[in-house]
């Protein structure tokens, strides 16, 4: 009887488990849609809507005009995307210095037209009104 019952709290466990690994693919998901979508105004210079698109955490965290001459003055000399591959997506609900909350780090292996080789991390984070949207943006 022990056994029995080992083995069916064995299949609970791992069936949540499942459950739970279903749920963050889905928001990894709808997390990079918001990410890419996202990346196609910076892609085509519309840094002030890019600004606007964004999580409310990361407008209050840079002004536009402010995000506007910082974003410009590191894509541009970038030159045009010429391939954008995902690399990884991870859900978390913690970042360092960011308030707790539902994150997804995305990575792209991104090449541009005057740089080979670059890794683009994108965070989106999940609003109130159920929207992911970007809180921070990063080149190496």
């Amino acid at each position: 009887m022990k056994n029995r019952f080992a083995w069916l709290l064995g299949l609970v466990l791992l069936a949540a488990g499942m459950h739970a690994a279903l749920a963050d693919e889905a928001k990894e998901r709808a997390a990079l849609v918001g990410a890419e979508q996202w990346l196609v105004m910076v892609d085509t210079g519309k840094y002030a809507k890019s600004w606007q698109e964004a999580a409310g955490y990361f407008r209050n965290a840079i002004t536009r005009d402010s995000w506007e001459q910082s974003v410009g003055a590191v894509r541009k000399p970038l030159g045009k995307v010429v391939s954008r591959n995902v690399k990884s997506t991870t859900y978390t609900t913690s970042l360092p210095g960011a308030p707790d909350g539902e994150y997804v780090m995305v990575e792209f292996e991104t090449v541009f037209e005057h740089k080979a080789t670059a890794v683009e991390t994108i965070t989106p984070m999940l609003e109130s009104d159920g929207t992911w949207r970007v809180s921070g943006y990063f080149i190496q």
